[in-house]
């Protein structure tokens, strides 16, 4: 019976229903009714159709799922014309390039004389159509239409519940991770996408602690995010970008800002750095729990209504909202940087093996967020010219993983030292990490090297096969008895041999390197296989082939490596 350690991945949630996603939309367009939090879907469709705004959805494939009356009362259209039918083949077919575009980019746009060829929707004198993506798990699921007054500016939110609307609006699309930049960025986007012309993120760094507004209040910040709205290019000159620090001069209103803790709207001036056409500002303190933790600046052209008081206590509470996720985003990075360090500084080089075996090691932490595991490996230098290799995997993540890491390896070298087979050390290492309560089951995989016998000795806790690569041969995955992971108590190790010959290199690997989401594990394992890695150069560069070919991106996991090769005999 073979074990094999997978890591527990949350399953994304799929589009929700059609009565679900029909509720969201008086509160993504900032309609005129909040709903029913109490009542059931169909109460929710009420609201809608009695909703004095045109309102429509189409699905992702651009059909027509849903209208209400005043949709069909403002453009003149009948419902038997749409329903069920793709875009394409209603009187909607000319702002299909244009549907097609929101679903991909996310942005609003607006129609209100046709599409550019003309061929565009009939829009009534006075009206325009304003197409948003409906999203849900950060994924386009839809579209929403919505027929609105050319008299109502654009910028303005309406005055029913705009509150509630916006942060129902705000909480599908801020936050959907715990990653910093990521918050930011989804800050900003969603400022520009309705509520400014430029929206621009600046924090504290992960290290710095937070502190009340003017109380020692560092004036230097991280510039964590930039957005605009098509009014304003995509590159500003002289607007920091994200990754730069930024110190805002005194007398500017985000200095203003940072020491009274006040939200300040203006008109732009010389010491507030911003493209020349920006004509309103509006600079919002990001407050958790009544500490600073950033900047909320918006901008806004001369084409938009200037920024008012009323704004800025309405847009208050999103910055409310967006600064504790932020917050919370810190201090998730701040805590994985400090696994990191641990990490390494636990993660040092293998110790030193014999003269006749050469060595080479590599960590990747996972570059998708950072995230520190209990990855590790380590060599032991044994009687008689053997060395022992090693390579393990604690399940989890963070600091506690990291910490276990160290008690495995400091197990392991205590035991390697009574010169024991590898099988055997495998069962006095589950042995002792199963008496301790608190410790984490781990994967492992042992690989004894005898070169003065020229055979390896290998065998394994739930860890994937060891890779064999030899000049002029395809990389081999060595068929090795595997038991189950440590610290369960069951035992059970067996052990095999294999020749250990002159131009051989053994790599051992987590699970990192090769597994993938939703992908089996056996077709994880033959991509490795298939991967023609070099039999011959140093190490360094076998093992930045193996990252290349299998971990080319942001891994979705940590991951160690270990390779080792016999010594030529000189």
């Amino acid at each position: 019976m073979q074990f094999r350690h997978r890591k527990r991945r949350g399953a994304a949630s799929g589009p929700r229903s059609l009565a679900e996603t029909a509720a969201a939309l008086a509160a993504t367009l900032g309609s005129t009714t909040e709903g029913d939090r109490s009542g059931g879907p169909d109460l929710r469709l009420d609201v809608l159709a009695d909703a004095p705004v045109g309102l429509a959805l189409l699905d992702e494939r651009l059909r027509w799922q849903y209208l209400n009356p005043a949709f069909t009362a403002a453009t003149g259209l009948r419902r038997a014309d749409l329903l069920g039918r793709r875009a394409e083949a209603t009187a909607f077919s000319g702002a299909v390039p244009v549907l097609r575009g929101v679903l991909a980019d996310g942005r609003d746009r607006e129609d209100r004389t046709g599409g550019p060829d003309g061929a565009g929707p009939p829009v009534p004198p006075g009206l325009r159509l304003r197409y948003r993506a409906l999203r849900r798990t950060g994924r386009a699921v839809g579209l929403v239409v919505a027929v609105l007054d050319e008299a109502a500016p654009m910028h303005r939110p309406a005055p029913a519940h705009a509150r509630l609307a916006l942060l129902e609006a705000a909480d599908e699309r801020i936050g959907t991770t715990a990653d910093l930049g990521t918050t930011c960025a989804e800050l900003a986007a969603f400022a520009v996408d309705g509520l400014a012309d430029l929206a621009v993120v600046d924090v504290l760094p992960p290290e710095a602690e937070p502190s009340r507004p003017g109380r020692g209040v560092p004036r230097r910040l991280h510039r964590a995010a930039v957005d605009t709205g098509p009014a304003l290019p995509a590159a500003t000159p002289g607007l920091p970008q994200p990754g730069e620090t930024v110190r805002h001069p005194e007398g500017s209103a985000a200095d203003r800002v940072l020491a009274t803790g006040v939200a300040a709207f203006t008109t732009p001036g010389p010491q507030d750095t911003l493209p020349a056409e920006a004509a309103s500002l509006l600079v919002l303190p990001l407050t958790a729990r009544g500490r600073l933790v950033g900047l909320l600046t918006l901008g806004r052209t001369a084409a938009s209504p200037a920024y008012t008081p009323e704004d800025a206590d309405l847009f208050g509470a999103l910055t409310a909202r967006a600064a504790t996720g932020i917050d919370h985003a810190r201090h998730y990075a701040r805590s994985q940087g400090i696994a990191l360090e641990l990490q390494r500084a636990l993660l040092s080089e293998p110790g030193n093996p014999h003269q006749n075996l050469t060595l080479a090691s590599r960590y990747l932490p996972s570059g998708s967020s950072s995230v520190v595991g209990g990855d590790w490996y380590e060599t032991v230098r044994l009687p008689f010219g053997r060395t022992l290799l090693a390579m393990g995997d604690v399940m989890g993540h963070g600091v506690e993983a990291a910490v276990d890491m160290s008690h495995y390896r400091s197990a392991l070298r205590d035991i390697a030292g009574m010169d024991l087979p590898p099988h055997r050390i495998l069962r006095q290492l589950d042995t002792v990490i199963a008496a301790d309560e608190t410790a984490r089951p781990a994967t492992c995989l042992l690989a004894l090297a005898d070169p003065g016998r020229g055979r390896w000795t290998l065998s394994s806790a739930g860890h994937l096969p060891p890779a064999l690569i030899a000049p002029g041969r395809p990389t081999e995955l060595l068929r090795i008895p595997t038991g189950p992971p440590l610290g369960t108590g069951l035992c059970g190790y067996e052990q095999s041999t294999h020749p250990l010959l002159d131009g051989q290199t053994l790599l051992l690997y987590t699970d990192g390197l090769v597994e993938r989401r939703g992908e089996d594990i056996d077709t994880s394992l033959e991509r490795l296989a298939d991967l023609r890695l070099p039999a011959t150069g140093s190490l360094d560069e076998l093992l930045e082939a193996a990252l290349n070919g299998l971990a080319g991106g942001a891994a979705e996991d940590d991951i160690a490596l270990l390779a080792a090769r016999p010594t030529p005999r000189g």
